[in-house]
């Protein structure tokens, strides 16, 4: 009788379970202490945007361009002339001022706006925006 030759006994590779194992949990921890997102130390209530509402009728237009060019009412001002030019075109309290600016425009352009319109005492203002292309 022959005896059949038995094949040789593989080893089994190493398995990567338990490595895949340790990466989900470390995955878990950093997430649970981790903080997502900055809290603020105090209460804060974002504004309310209306969308759809009717513009003011009557009031001073303000045009922002994309490289920070002011217009106001049409015509072009240079920056220096700002202050100058809105109590030439309206009364603080008296009237709506819009702010429309160009969609590519930084905010860096458009604060310092808003705030000399705060600080000259214009506190009816009116963001100009649009809903979005569909």
């Amino acid at each position: 009788m022959t005896r059949l030759a038995r094949p040789e006994a593989k080893l089994q590779p190493e398995t990567i379970v338990a490595l895949i194992d340790v990466v989900f949990f470390l995955l878990v921890f950093f997430l649970l202490i981790g903080r997502l997102d900055a809290t603020s130390p105090f209460d804060v209530h974002p504004s309310f945007a209306t969308i759809g509402g009717d513009m003011p009728g009557a009031g001073t237009t303000i045009a922002i361009g994309a490289d920070g060019r002011l217009a106001v009412d049409g015509r072009e001002i240079l920056d220096g002339a700002f202050t100058d030019t809105m109590s030439q075109t309206s009364v603080p309290g008296s009237v709506a001022v819009r702010v429309n600016a160009d969609a590519g425009t930084e905010m860096l352009h458009i604060m310092p706006v808003l705030a000399r319109l705060k600080a000259e005492g214009f506190d009816d203002v009116v963001l100009v925006v649009t809903t979005a292309k569909r």
